[in-house]
């Protein structure tokens, strides 16, 4: 047993509420938002405590799992991740964790966090969670509670109950409440209710007996799909047979409203979670009319709105209290006010093909990324970033030619038996049917150009002969 804690770091959501910039392909934890870096980044750096943590556990959809190893390169930092073959919300994610962490000691504890929450008060996050640590020792759930600074209508609430001995600054929870509306939220701050930030410490064998308790079928199939999953180093893929058996439920409604061991901890730190526009606008600097602004932007008689474009201009007349977001090549426009309606726009989006991954946004991959910069009836650009050391599958292509432009760095290409060094400003072609790769021999990373062109351009048309990542 040790008295260091394991950091569960929840990172599966999609982050559409925050759609075009947040999608699929890259979700809100990895974007830079309202002038703060990535809170999967923050999250690791709060985390980073030897005498307090040990390296965390990442619990994440499978195809974020090179987001996830690049963002941890990129911080120098170490974590076991479990990859989720679909996305069965927290109770799922949870319960793999907790068997994950139980067979290494039942009773360590597991502070589970949200990786898309903002806390700028480290010093106070880590106070919070070692004064809720004997409670969670001693077999309880502890929430973390925020005292409120507005009545926020778009979180629930926690009633305090009686305070536990011992424990300073954490109570019983009386009573769960739903989000509520605006006359409801002033009330319930009068009242001395916290916002339910969704995080919470736990031991494994308290979190394993109340999943078994209150979600059986979610408990079974995650640890079967644990058991029977895939493992690669410090990374598991959880067996899609049988983690999809799991119930889609949120950890808040499947459990902690039905247990009774459920404590919660009046934190002494700053809390958000940005999860829509309104939300970013709020935490954003903004100008003397109240707009916040990111990218090349124009505004003529404009106030309280959120204006951001991540590379074509943007002009705006007239509006007040509105939301304009151009990014990966698709555009949001929404009243301020309706935001948080961004996430119901996903069921229409998603019968448009590409729409919610983001037809510009990044496709991070083991070797590094590719982006698509133009795309037309017969022929593609795309920049595409290779890590150092590393190289693309040795492959070929049916339906299309290729034209490789070092920008850069230096790539090793080879093209059946060739194989030559192409530096910056140098170019080579890829015939159709081509044996080829590319390889980055240096120590930083790489860039070429890609220019396809062929009657065919999708991601299915690459047939790999030799690959070092086992695809």
């Amino acid at each position: 047993m040790t008295d260091l804690i394991l950091p569960v770091l929840l990172s599966g959501g999609a982050g559409t509420r925050l759609w075009p910039t947040s999608n699929v392909g890259v979700p809100k934890p990895f974007l830079s938002l309202a002038g703060e870096r990535p809170t999967f980044l923050a999250t690791l750096s709060r985390i980073d405590d030897p005498r307090l943590f040990v390296s965390p556990l990442i619990v994440a959809r499978s195809e974020h799992r090179y987001l996830i190893e690049a963002s941890l390169l990129d911080a120098d930092k170490t974590g076991s991740i479990l990859l989720e073959p679909e996305p069965m919300s927290t109770t799922a994610a949870i319960a793999a964790a907790a068997e994950w962490a139980a067979a290494r000691d039942p009773d360590a504890l597991m502070l589970v966090l949200a990786a898309d929450h903002a806390i700028r008060d480290d010093a106070g996050f880590r106070q919070t969670v070692a004064r809720a640590a004997p409670a969670a020792r001693e077999g309880r759930i502890v929430v973390f509670g925020i005292v409120p600074t507005e009545p926020e209508t778009g979180y629930g609430y926690i009633r305090p109950g009686e305070p536990l001995s011992g424990a300073d600054g954490v109570s019983q929870v009386a009573a769960f409440v739903e989000k509520p509306d605006a006359a409801r939220a002033v009330q319930l701050i009068d009242e001395g209710c916290l916002w339910n930030s969704g995080n919470f410490l736990m031991n494994a064998a308290t979190a394993l007996e109340e999943i078994r308790r209150h979600a059986p079928k979610t408990g079974a199939a995650c640890a079967a799909a644990l058991r029977e999953g895939r493992r690669s180093g410090d990374t598991i893929e959880l067996s899609r047979e049988h983690f999809i058996a799991a119930e889609p439920i949120s950890f808040d409604h499947a459990v902690l409203e039905k247990s009774d061991r459920i404590a919660v901890a009046t934190a002494t730190f700053d809390w958000a979670d940005i999860g829509t526009w309104a939300a970013v606008w709020t935490a954003s600097g903004r100008d003397a009319a109240g707009n916040a602004i990111e990218g090349d932007v124009a505004l003529v008689d404009t106030d309280g709105s959120l204006v951001s474009t991540d590379g074509p201009v943007v002009g705006v007349v007239g509006m007040k209290d509105a939301v304009v977001v151009a990014a990966n090549n698709a555009v949001l426009v929404a009243p301020r006010d309706r935001a948080g309606d961004v996430k119901a726009l996903a069921s229409k989006l998603g019968k448009l093909e590409g729409a919610l991954i983001g037809g510009h946004a990044r496709h991070y991959r083991p070797w590094g990324y590719y982006q698509s910069l133009d795309v037309g009836q017969t022929h593609q650009v795309k920049r595409i970033v290779v890590n150092p050391g590393a190289r693309l599958s040795l492959q070929k292509h049916r339906y299309r030619a290729e034209h490789w432009t070092t920008v850069v760095g230096t790539i090793e290409v080879t093209v059946d038996e060739s194989v030559t060094l192409l530096g910056e400003n140098q170019s080579t072609f890829i015939p159709r049917g081509a044996v080829h790769r590319a390889a980055n021999p240096g120590k930083q990373p790489a860039m070429l150009i890609e220019v396809q062109y062929g009657d065919y351009l999708g991601e299915d048309d690459i047939i790999r002969i030799q690959d070092d990542y086992g695809r």
